[in-house]
């Protein structure tokens, strides 16, 4: 399968780790922490089930500290991002790439029938190419030296 052509489902799958989302009602403080203790850029902002929007970097260096809000004050509910671009699982790492490069997103939460099922980054992406592509070159090092299999 080509890389590029890759469903989303296939990176979701062999990503691990949790889920990070936090509530409107919570501070930036509290997500800003769950997102450094994580590593991550970005949490998603749910109300149970729902999913509302998501905080991210970007958002805390926008619309809290280029604001000069304080984060221990400041709800998330008040500078999240509320447009969000969703994707489906069955489209592709090229569909993701086309959203990301066009409409300036570095996370895209991956949603069916009303459910989230993940986040892919920009990060992921890139990864995954880059994986498969050491995985080309290493069939074509094995090919040329007659070691690939026959």
């Amino acid at each position: 399968m080509q890389a590029m052509e890759t469903p989303l489902r296939t990176l979701l799958d062999g990503k691990p780790g949790a889920l990070y989302s936090v509530t409107p009602d919570m501070t930036v403080a509290t997500a800003v922490e769950l997102i450094n203790a994580n590593k991550v850029g970005a949490v998603l902002v749910m109300s149970g089930a729902q999913l509302l929007g998501i905080f991210t970097e970007r958002d805390v260096l926008r619309r809290v500290v280029g604001e000069h809000r304080s984060p221990e004050a400041t709800r998330i509910a008040d500078v999240m991002t509320r447009e969000l671009i969703v994707m489906r699982p069955a489209a592709t790492v090229q569909d993701a790439m086309t959203v990301v490069a066009e409409r300036r997103c570095r996370h895209l939460p991956i949603v069916e029938n009303g459910k989230v099922l993940g986040v892919i980054s920009a990060g992921d992406l890139n990864h995954w190419l880059i994986r498969n592509r050491e995985v080309d070159i290493q069939q074509l090092v094995e090919y040329i030296s007659g070691k690939y299999p026959g």
